[in-house]
């Protein structure tokens, strides 16, 4: 049996009377796109370029100019032709070769003019008042220039922390909440958001009862607080003031301090680490710089001694960080500064044995934002700037910076350009000032006189872009500027001081009818104190109190004495009136009528010991009767 050959599709379009069973699909070819689309977008940008740059220069250099172009008109022909689809990827090759007589130089310069699509007005603008960019563009690299016009002191606002000295300034990461610290023991939260004009702390608190604060820090996620006060126990709490951990306190009786599990003296200085938001870092009077981990309150992670060229025990005051987390630094009492590697705590990595003066207290460390450079606040009224690459000498050093406090602050300004210190004034004798130094010459470039108090404390935010400042006379202090900072200062400062509510008192009125009845009107009110002296009279205004009821009682009220045993016995036998000043004639009155009309006791012993047997009286009863009492035997 022979196959039936199928009929193709033409075959049954002839039969059917169409011509096929629907359109065909177009088909792209999409790398040719793409390739095409790729060297457009170039040599539009090539040509934006050039006109950039000889704009000027066209003009002058007129007809020679436009021949320079003759072989850049070549390839714009043929990007155009590749723009229609006229050519093909072989024919734009062929293109790049001149085929027949030259142009003539005008028309291609004139078509080199009109050649691609016409560029967009702005340019054009921007080309006419190029003038008036440059000179903005140098107004603005002027300001680069200069760092003293980036610091934000333009306004302030004031938030009362007391009446002591605020010893303690954190700001959280994203700068929405600052919390301040101080000698009189309090930690207040002061939230910017939301707060208003009238500038209060929405919490505060005593996490150390009665120690001083000496540091708070917010760790690198925001979500705790680090709190070092005047006690060997640090605390760790939460954003809203909750204890999260508690330090272990050591044992003050070994000797090895690295033998003990925490410290057993006051604590200097604390801080958290850069990088891992579970470890901080803890110094103390014991001669101990300590790390922790919130995780494992029990005991620390690792300990570092400072020691003095003599290999004595020397005290940190002060701590931190490098900002990679891989440096630990120290100033010590004597003057020094130790540096170790995180992970070795035995050796100094870097060691300047005279960097203060001997017996000064180091109030502060900072690392620059580069990690290269440190500052050093002494208690010798200095502040240094040194280069951990070369540590033997202070690159730069300003004197003559009076410091009183051991937690005096410096730190470095945002753009790294700026190194900002506080200085400590007598009472009533000046101005505290906020100084602002040049990082490369170390001149003074701009200060601030902030109040009649010293300058402990000093913070300068990066995101905010805002100066914090803590005073001796228990204010802290935000500067900032409207166009240069971002939030912060500026969300409180726009909220209108909030109503407060009074209490609601009842006051009765006193209506005046001139014209009505008698029995009807009201006496005139003629002084609020006769009145009142009126209602003390009148037993319902005044609630007077009720008086005891004597008799049954009555109205459902009980009489004074009641009707229970305890007032009846109160009522007849605790207060019989009858004269007990003779207690044995008191007892005897009874004797007669218990011998003849015997009730309790006799009957018990009347078959046992009918007749009473009393004791007699001997002679050595009658010897030792004569005895002193004090040679009487106690039995």
């Amino acid at each position: 049996m022979d196959e039936e050959k199928l009929p193709s599709d033409g075959d049954i379009g002839a039969v059917m009377g169409f011509s096929g069973f629907g359109k065909k699909a177009r088909t792209f070819d999409l790398e040719a796109i793409f390739e095409q689309t790729r060297r457009t977008a170039i040599e539009r940008s090539q040509r934006v370029l050039e006109d950039r740059q000889k704009g000027p220069q066209m003009e002058e250099e007129g007809e020679s100019s436009k021949s320079v172009k003759g072989p850049s008109q070549r390839d714009k022909t043929a990007a155009r032709n590749q723009q229609s689809g006229s050519s093909s990827s072989d024919s734009s090759d062929s293109d790049s070769e001149l085929v027949g007589p030259p142009v003539p130089p005008q028309h291609g310069a004139q078509e080199d003019e009109l050649v691609g699509p016409p560029l967009p007005p702005d340019y054009r603008d921007n080309t006419a008042n190029s003038d008036d960019d440059d000179d903005d563009e140098a107004d603005a690299q002027d300001d680069d220039d200069n760092p003293v016009k980036k610091i934000p002191d333009t306004h302030e606002i004031i938030l009362q922390h007391g009446t002591k000295t605020v010893s303690a300034l954190a700001l959280d990461p994203s700068g929405a909440r600052l919390v301040t610290g101080g000698y009189d023991y309090d930690v207040r939260f002061w939230d910017f958001a939301g707060m208003d004009q009238a500038l209060q702390a929405f919490r505060t608190l005593q996490p150390c009862e009665c120690h001083q604060i000496k540091s708070v820090q917010y760790s690198i996620t925001g979500d705790v607080l680090l709190v070092v006060s005047g006690n060997a126990q640090a605390k760790v709490l939460d954003r809203d003031g909750f204890n999260v951990m508690e330090c272990i306190k050591g044992d003050q009786y070994i000797v090895d301090m690295a033998n003990t599990k925490g410290h057993t003296a006051m604590l200097n200085c604390g801080c958290w680490h850069p990088k891992i938001k579970e470890e901080f870092m803890t110094c103390s009077n014991d001669g101990t710089v300590r790390t922790w981990d919130v995780k494992s309150e029990k005991q620390h992670k690792s300990v570092f001694k400072p020691r003095s060229q003599q290999g004595k025990k020397v005290v940190p005051t002060c701590c931190t960080y490098s900002r990679d987390g891989k440096l630990i630094a120290a100033g010590c009492q004597d003057g020094t500064i130790q540096i170790w590697d995180r992970n070795m705590s035995v050796h100094t990595k870097f060691h300047c044995r005279q960097a203060h003066t001997p017996g000064s207290d180091t109030s502060c460390l900072c690392f620059s934002y580069d990690g290269v450079t440190v500052a050093s606040r002494g208690g010798d009224d200095t502040l240094k700037i040194w280069d951990i690459r070369n540590f033997r000498k202070p690159v730069n050093e300003a004197n003559r910076l009076t410091n009183y406090f051991s937690m005096t602050d410096c730190c470095f300004s945002p753009d790294d350009r700026l190194v900002v210190t506080g200085t400590s004034v007598k009472k009533e004798e000046g101005n505290g000032k906020l100084v602002f130094f040049d990082r490369a010459s170390f001149q003074k470039v701009y200060e601030i006189e902030v109040t009649n108090a010293s300058v402990v404390r000093c913070l300068w935010h990066p995101k905010l872009n805002q100066i914090m400042v803590g005073t001796g006379n228990g204010l802290a202090k935000v500067y900032y500027d409207p166009v240069k900072s971002h939030r912060g200062a500026k969300l409180c400062v726009v909220k209108s001081k909030r109503k407060e509510k009074h209490a609601e008192t009842l006051t009765q009125d006193y209506i005046i009818t001139p014209h009505a009845l008698p029995m009807f009107r009201e006496a005139r009110q003629r002084s609020t104190r006769k009145q009142l002296e009126k209602d003390r009279l009148d037993p319902k205004k005044s609630h007077k109190p009720e008086p005891p009821v004597s008799g049954p009682g009555r109205g459902g009220r009980v009489a004074a004495h009641g009707g229970t045993l305890s007032s009846f016995i109160v009522k007849n036998i605790a207060l019989d009136k009858t004269d007990d000043s003779n207690p044995r004639e008191a007892i005897l009155r009874h004797a007669k009528e218990a011998s003849e009309n015997p009730y309790w006791i006799a009957p018990a012993y009347e078959q046992t010991q009918p007749e009473p047997v009393f004791a007699e009286e001997s002679e050595e009863d009658e010897e030792a009767d004569k005895e002193p009492e004090w040679k009487k035997r106690k039995i």
